[in-house]
C-alpha cells in the first residue's frame, strides 16, 4: 500500500516544479491569434492553412508543393537514407494533373520553402474568404514570379482584392486569369500605366463584344508601357472589340483627361527641375537659401523669373553687412577651398552631391515609362496624338469572331508601328475569314519580316558586345 501511495503521491509532488520550470501547459503557451494580427512566415504549407483556421474556413483546400526536378530526386535520396517513409513527403506531387479534391498547387524555385515562386488555383471556386486569405499571403511571397487562377469562379470583390494585391508582390510578373467570367471593370486597372506585369493570360473568359470589356482592355493598353505578352484566345471578341484592340497598337489622339494629365506631369517635372537646381547651391549660404525660397513662392503665385531677379537686386546691403563673413568665403571655396574650422560646420561636397544625386534619381524614377511625358506627340487639328503601344511583342486573338473587316485596321495599325518597335507576334488563326484573305496574307508578311530584322538585329548586337569584350 506505501508503494502505492508514493507512486499516487509522485505527480502530486512533481506537478507544481513542472509548473515552474515550464510554466503554461501547451494549449496555454502560445495565445489565441486573430487574423488581423497573424504575421506570415512565406511558406504556403503553413501560412494558408493557418489563416483559414483563423477565419474559420470549412473546407480548407489542401496544399500541394512541387519541387525542381533535381531537388526533388535529391530530397527523395536523402529521405531514403535517412529511414522515412514516402508518406511523411506529403510535399512531393509528380503529376497535379490528376488531384481529385481541390488544393492550392505552389512550385518552388529551389528546395527551400519559403521560395515559392508560382501559385496555381485550378477547378475550385474562390470565396471571398480565400481571396481575404490570399490577400493577406501573397505579399509574404518575396519570390513569386507567377500567379494563375483556372475556373476559380472568380467574382468582382475577389478579382479586386487581386488587384489591389498585385503591386504588393515585389516579384511577381505573370498572372493567368483563364476560364472565368471576369467582371466588366477589372481590366483598366490589371492594365495600368502602373502595372509592372509582363506576362497576361485571360484565355476564355468570355469577354465578347456585348458588354465592351474588350474596349476596356484597349483603354489598360494606351499607357501601358510594361506588357510584353497579352493572351485574349477564345473570348467570343468580335469586330468592335477588336477595332479598339487595333487603334490602341497604333497611333491615337488623346482624350482630355489624357491631356489634363500630361499637364499635371509636367509642372510637377518643372518644379522637380528647378529643386533640382536649387540643391546644387551651397546649403549654408544664407542668400541663395532665401532666393531660392523666394522663387518657390513666387512660382506658385504664377510670377516671372525678372520678378525673382529684380527681388535679388532690391536686398537692402544691410543684410549683407549683418551676416557672417563666412558666407562671402563659402562663395570661394569652389576654387580656393575651406578652412578646415569651417569643414567641421558644414557638410561635405560628397555629402552635398549624393543628397542632389539622390534628388535627380527620384526625379527620374517619377519619370521614366510615362508615355504623356516621354513619347513623342505630334499636334495636329487642334489634338495631341501619341504615337500608340509599341511596348507589346505578342498579342493572342485566336479563337475569336473577328471578321475580314476588321483586318485592314490591324494591318494599319502594325505598318504604323515600323521595325524599332511593336509587336513581333500576332495571331489570328481561327476566326471567321479564311486563311487565303489577302490582308490576313500581307499582316502574316509583314510580322515574319519584322521579325527577322529584328532577330538579326539582336544577333548583331551580341555579336558586337562580344567583339568589345575580347
Amino acid at each position: 500500500m506505501s508503494r502505492r501511495k508514493q507512486v499516487k503521491d509522485k505527480p502530486d509532488k512533481t506537478s507544481p516544479e513542472d509548473e515552474k520550470t515550464t510554466g503554461q501547459t501547451p494549449s496555454e503557451a502560445l495565445p489565441a491569434q486573430t487574423f488581423d494580427e497573424y504575421q506570415c512566415t512565406g511558406n504556403v504549407e503553413i501560412d494558408f492553412p493557418g489563416l483559414c483556421a483563423l477565419l474559420d474556413v470549412r473546407c480548407v483546400p489542401a496544399v500541394g508543393t512541387k519541387r525542381p526536378a533535381s531537388s526533388s530526386s535529391s530530397s527523395s535520396s536523402r529521405a531514403e537514407t535517412e529511414g522515412e517513409d514516402a508518406k511523411d513527403i506529403p510535399s512531393q506531387v509528380k503529376d497535379t494533373s490528376h488531384w481529385s479534391k481541390p488544393r492550392l498547387q505552389v512550385e518552388l524555385e529551389n528546395d527551400d520553402p519559403l521560395c515559392a515562386k508560382c501559385l496555381k488555383v485550378s477547378g475550385w471556386k474562390v470565396d471571398e474568404q480565400i481571396a481575404r486569405v490570399l490577400q493577406k499571403m501573397l505579399p509574404s511571397l518575396s519570390h513569386l514570379q507567377s500567379l494563375q487562377y483556372w475556373q476559380a469562379g472568380l467574382t468582382d470583390p475577389v478579382v479586386t482584392s487581386l488587384v489591389n494585391t498585385t503591386p504588393l508582390c515585389s516579384s511577381l510578373r505573370v498572372v493567368s486569369l483563364e476560364g472565368n467570367t471576369l467582371p466588366d471593370h477589372c481590366f483598366p486597372t490589371l492594365l495600368s500605366e502602373d502595372s509592372v506585369l509582363t506576362h497576361l493570360s485571360l484565355r476564355n473568359n468570355r469577354i465578347g463584344d456585348t458588354s465592351a470589356r474588350a474596349a476596356h482592355i484597349a483603354q489598360g493598353l494606351r499607357l501601358n508601357r510594361a506588357l510584353l505578352f497579352l493572351s485574349l484566345c477564345n473570348n467570343q471578341i468580335g469586330d468592335s472589340g477588336a477595332a479598339h484592340l487595333a487603334a490602341v497598337l497604333g497611333e491615337f489622339a488623346l482624350t482630355h483627361e489624357e491631356v489634363v494629365e500630361r499637364r499635371k506631369l509636367l509642372l510637377e517635372r518643372s518644379q522637380s527641375s528647378s529643386l533640382r537646381v536649387n540643391s546644387y547651391q551651397t546649403p549654408t549660404d544664407p542668400l541663395p537659401l532665401v532666393a531660392s525660397s523666394t522663387s518657390l513662392k513666387e512660382d506658385n503665385k504664377g510670377t516671372s523669373k525678372k520678378k525673382e531677379a529684380t527681388k535679388k537686386e532690391e536686398k537692402p546691403a544691410t543684410s549683407k553687412e549683418k551676416s557672417n563673413k563666412k558666407s562671402s568665403d563659402v562663395k570661394a571655396t569652389p576654387s580656393k577651398g575651406v578652412k578646415p574650422g569651417d569643414r567641421e560646420e558644414q557638410p561635405s561636397a560628397q555629402e552635398v552631391q549624393s543628397s542632389t544625386a539622390l534628388n535627380e534619381q527620384q526625379v527620374e524614377t517619377m519619370e521614366v515609362g510615362n508615355p504623356l511625358l516621354d513619347e513623342p506627340l505630334q499636334h495636329r487639328a487642334g489634338q495631341l496624338f501619341l504615337p500608340g503601344n509599341t511596348t507589346l511583342a505578342s498579342l493572342n486573338l485566336t479563337g475569336n469572331r473577328i471578321t475580314e473587316r476588321s483586318l485592314p485596321l490591324f494591318l494599319t495599325s502594325v505598318e504604323m508601328q515600323g521595325e524599332d518597335g511593336g509587336l513581333l507576334r500576332l495571331c489570328l488563326q481561327r476566326n471567321r475569314f479564311p486563311p487565303e484573305c489577302e490582308t490576313y496574307v500581307k499582316i502574316k508578311e509583314v510580322m515574319a519580316l519584322r521579325y527577322q530584322r529584328r532577330t538579326a538585329c539582336d544577333e548583331t548586337e551580341e555579336e558586337g558586345q562580344g567583339a568589345l569584350v575580347l
